[in-house]
């Protein structure tokens, strides 16, 4: 290709040749001439059209040049180093791209995904842990705990613990050298119903024309299962022989299996079974997505307060008269409710020990009907 002629303008050291843009029409292109450290350089300033570069704006680009600015050529070289050395290291966002495809995908994932993209990411994601400082957290907990529960402000520095915990096991990246703090949470729930809540809402369920729906929640207060491992449920999950109920992925837990006890195995000996693999199928045989609506039609009917969540109420219906009964330990509660924390299943052990005390009471009454046996006898001699 010939050397096209340069050509000057009023400006020293800025000159231009006759190009082609990129819509093949005649277009200027300006370059500079400066010298640094002794060596002439000409280096390309802009496209008159495509750039909206004019002499004199050439002219300032050249002035940077001279007293000091990178060159095109070194800025490229800036960068180059800069990806390269960010790339040998284990930042926050490279740390969760790691660790969330170390995970099994699901709604638990799609959720810290969603927390991790909105509140750690822009803040954190391009900091190794071992840059990060007490300050950088607080500052993401305090802004964070102005417009968010205190619940879901731990959730978010929960994932970012368990990022970093995940870059310390697979040794890319440096324990933390500082504890994360978490808000404190007050948030245990065991929703409630008085004795003829709890009627209204059983002659409800029975009364209920929409099959799928109401031998759900005959399920949930059967087995204590929750909304999702039941929406997820298929018939080959169920050991009818054996008599358990395999729970998949409970709460992103290990798979579980809980006991079929009669009671539930009459709900689905009774329960439509067609070609879907699911027990409670959604359009189309697919897994079903909700059933909010159709559950709420029912706490209406029965006439329910509006904050009972009618699945979740019927859960802790079940876990508290196991509690109760004195017949079932904690731990054994905890093993039927699927919990991982043995913490989620105390908030039912006052119910337990209300049973142990009304137990022990029985030995009170025993020896005040001796001693008041003998108090008697010892009247009747005098």
């Amino acid at each position: 290709m010939p050397i096209k002629k340069r050509m000057k303008t009023q400006y020293p050291g800025v000159i231009f040749i006759e190009g082609t843009g990129v819509d093949n029409r005649p277009e200027r292109i300006y370059m500079i001439r400066y010298r640094k450290d002794g060596k002439l350089i000409e280096e390309k300033a802009g496209r008159a059209r495509q750039d909206d570069m004019t002499p004199a704006k050439a002219n300032r680009i050249r002035a940077d040049r001279i007293s000091g600015a990178l060159t095109n050529q070194e800025k490229r070289g800036v960068e180059i180093r800069k990806k390269r050395e960010q790339a040998g290291k284990w930042t926050i966002h490279k740390l969760w791209k790691e660790y969330s495809a170390n995970r099994n995908s699901g709604k638990s994932l799609d959720i810290d995904t969603g927390r991790y993209e909105k509140y750690l990411k822009d803040v954190l994601g391009n900091k190794e842990p071992k840059e990060l400082i007490p300050l950088d957290v607080d500052r993401v907990r305090v802004k964070l705990s102005k417009k968010l529960s205190p619940q879901t402000v731990k959730h978010v520095l929960n994932l970012l613990t368990w990022i970093i915990n995940f870059g310390v096991k697979k040794n890319l990246c440096q324990v933390l050298h500082f504890h994360i703090q978490k808000p404190t949470v007050y948030n245990v729930v065991t929703e409630d119903l008085n004795d003829e809540q709890l009627k209204r809402l059983m002659d409800t369920i029975e009364k209920s024309s929409n099959i799928q729906i109401k031998n759900l929640m005959k399920l949930v207060l059967c087995t204590g299962m929750r909304r999702g491992e039941l929406l997820k449920l298929q018939w080959d999950h169920i050991d009818f022989d054996r008599g358990f109920i395999k729970i998949k992925d409970p709460k992103g837990g290990p798979d579980q299996t809980i006991p079929l006890n009669d009671s539930a195995r009459e709900v689905l000996n009774n329960h439509p079974k067609g070609k879907s693999p699911f027990v409670f199928p959604g359009i189309g045989g697919g897994q079903r997505a909700s059933v909010q609506a159709a559950v709420n039609k029912i706490k209406k009917d029965a006439g329910l307060p509006k904050k009972f969540r009618p699945l979740h109420g019927l859960r802790h219906f079940y876990a508290s008269m196991l509690a109760s009964s004195g017949k079932v330990d904690m731990y054994t509660l905890q093993r039927l409710l699927t919990h991982k924390d043995p913490r989620m299943t105390q908030r039912y052990a006052h119910l337990r020990d209300e049973t142990l005390k009304d137990a022990s009471n029985v030995a009170g009454d025993i020896l005040s009907g001796i001693a008041n046996q003998k108090a008697t006898g010892k009247k009747k001699k005098a």
